[in-house]
């Protein structure tokens, strides 16, 4: 067995580089958002938080209603993200592991459809769901996106490659039901690419500014993007205010990367071992 080569001086600079500049942004808007808008308008750059951080947080609070922003974006988030996982999680494992008529043609159809740019069905999906009486009210923002042509195929290409075929030809040989091979065989196999699909999922739906600024009453019930974006239209752009509510809207997704980013590792890595 030929021994594991160590990684080169180089790699972890590179590294290093990589995590400072993908960090920088996040600090920045942080070390801005602790100031006033003097400091900001001083020649030298913002390196440094201030002590203004707490009180430009009152100052979000006190212009928007971002309490109530931030509880509609974690509805929208969190259910279109269970949605999605269970959903793509039962389609990947019918397309992948089981076998009926025009099982490839579906799947087809299902990939095609993730090619339709989905601006083309702005004007269509508006008007269902002004038909549904929906305007105004967040189901016009989590039935859209309850299931993903990008998921299904997603978890159908992860039970490919971590599902054995053998395994299922062995349960069901030993007279499991579907739904229990499903259970107990598939889902603890396809738990980290899960988690993947749940955190690119919740990504999506938290950053997503168009489709709930065309169907949502921006003063009645907002999303987080949408009161960023209230944030930023006043005669004059307040930087402090603004990176502000943009550091408090950017937390939700780091607290979600912090607990599922570990199956981030496992499922780039094909690891074996899952639990």
């Amino acid at each position: 067995m030929r021994p594991r080569r160590r990684a080169g001086a180089w790699v972890y600079v590179v590294l290093a580089g990589v995590l400072a500049g993908s960090i920088f942004p996040l600090y920045w808007s942080f070390a801005v958002s602790s100031r006033d808008n003097s400091a900001i308008g001083e020649t030298s750059p913002l390196l440094l938080p201030g002590g203004h951080f707490f009180e430009n947080v009152q100052r979000v609070f006190d212009t928007v209603d971002f309490w109530q922003a931030i509880g509609n974006s974690l509805i929208v988030a969190s259910t279109v993200m269970v949605s999605n996982v269970v959903l793509s999680t039962v389609a990947g494992y019918a397309f992948a592991r089981l076998r009926f008529p025009g099982r490839n043609s579906l799947f087809l159809l299902v990939a095609g459809s993730a090619m339709v740019p989905a601006q083309l069905g702005v004007i269509p999906l508006f008007l269902v769901i002004n038909d549904l009486g929906w305007y105004g009210r967040l189901e016009a923002v989590i039935v859209p996106g309850l299931v993903s042509a990008f998921g299904v195929f997603w978890m159908r290409q992860a039970c490919e490659g971590a599902v054995s075929a053998d395994l299922i030809d062995a349960a069901t040989v030993d007279g499991a039901s579907v739904l229990r091979t499903f259970w107990h065989v598939a889902v603890p196999a396809l738990r980290p690419h899960a988690a993947v699909l749940a955190m690119i999922t919740f990504l999506g739906a938290w950053n997503d500014y168009f489709w709930p600024l065309a169907v949502l009453d921006s003063s009645d019930s907002p999303t987080v993007q949408v009161v960023l974006s209230q944030l930023a239209s006043g005669y004059y752009t307040d930087y402090a205010l603004m990176l502000t509510g943009a550091t408090l809207g950017v937390l939700p997704v780091i607290v979600l990367f912090l607990l599922l980013g570990r199956y981030l590792v496992r499922s780039i890595a094909g690891g074996v071992r899952y639990g």
